[in-house]
């Protein structure tokens, strides 16, 4: 089994009621119609703080009784959903992974790929990941194992990857967040020949999209979140697809929070079911237009969302369009 950094074991032999993907969608729309709101106003704190005042009110009409492991902070610096919180009517003991609005400054400048995310696991099921940067490297389902890996160099990884895609590293495109730290990643990838695709925020879509053949993305490299890290893991368990991270820190005092956490190793290396193990639900709801999701859609009296929802124990994913009528749907989840 699969080493986890959490302190509670996952509990054997555990199911989660397949009904709950519906309703973790339901929480995603509420974080998403909540934030859209704020969509190119230009104040970031506005959108994420609206969607994570929806994304609340949702999961308190959701029957679980759930741990928030992966969410916006500690108690003294999130008022809601902080790491520990417990959310939920009662029932099935799960864990929580959030990201309420994954793309903050992207939303305010009315950019590309901000969605709110969830995921859920048995207790136990993800890695207790704190808020610090996570080196990561991705590529999709269908691909021997070990195809790619973290610590080799990008014209390896390419080379490699190319051979088994039977292609040429040309035809490969690799996304990675459009940042100056990654200066070197990107002269050697375009030294090795592939292309590449930049994008501002939002390195969950980023690294699904490499399970997503209709996006064009090979690979994912690169730093970003390492909350996002495990979100992220948690929807590529559902759909398939090879994942590595490693904890980057920046000082002692991130270090000495990770081993608080139960982080013992600051320099392993994390594969898929390290990050995200047993049975996942991913959900997830577009807040503006991107290469997984489109974005909310309002109008007069209503709106359309677009959502997608998975699970790993059947492998089957669920695009959702959700029509609200805002006379009629409870005010918790319109503004």
């Amino acid at each position: 089994m699969a080493e986890t950094n959490s302190a509670i074991p996952l509990q054997p032999g555990m199911v989660v009621d397949r009904n709950l993907a519906l309703e973790l969608v339901r929480v995603t729309e509420a974080a998403a119609l909540a934030a859209s709101r704020w969509m190119g106003r230009g104040d970031k704190n506005a959108a994420d703080g609206a969607a994570v005042d929806a994304m609340r009110r949702a999961f308190d009409t959701v029957a679980i009784s759930g741990t928030v492991v992966i969410g916006e902070g500690e108690m003294d610096e999130a008022p809601m959903l902080y790491i520990g919180e417990r959310i939920g009517l009662g029932g099935p003991e799960v864990d929580i992974a959030v990201d309420p609005l994954e793309g903050t400054s992207t939303t305010a400048k009315g950019g590309p790929n901000a969605m709110a995310v969830v995921a859920l696991a048995p207790r136990g099921g993800f890695l207790h990941a704190p808020d610090i940067y996570m080196d990561k490297i991705a590529v999709g389902p269908g691909l021997p194992p070990g195809i790619v890996d973290l610590d080799e160099t990008p014209e390896r990884n390419l080379r490699e990857l190319a051979k088994a895609k039977k292609t040429d590293i040309s035809d490969l495109v690799v996304c990675l967040l459009d940042r100056d730290r990654h200066k070197e990643k990107i002269r050697a990838i375009r030294a090795a020949g592939a292309r590449i695709m930049l994008i501002p925020d939002g390195d969950v879509a980023g690294v699904v999209a490499v399970a997503q053949p209709e996006t064009g993305v090979d690979m994912y490299l690169g730093s970003g979140g390492a909350p996002e890290g495990v979100l992220a893991a948690a929807a590529l368990r559902c759909i398939g697809g090879q994942m590595q991270g490693r904890l980057l820190f920046e000082n002692e005092e991130q270090v000495a929070r990770a081993r608080e956490m139960g982080v013992t190793d600051g320099n392993r290396k994390y594969g898929l079911e390290d990050m995200a193990r047993g049975e996942v639900m991913f959900a997830a709801t577009g807040v503006t237009n991107g290469a997984m999701l489109r974005g909310v859609r309002r109008f007069a009296g209503g709106a359309v969302t677009h959502s997608i929802v998975m699970r790993s124990k059947s492998g089957t994913v669920r695009y959702i369009e959700g029509h609200h009528n805002f006379a009629t749907k409870p005010s918790a989840f319109v503004s």
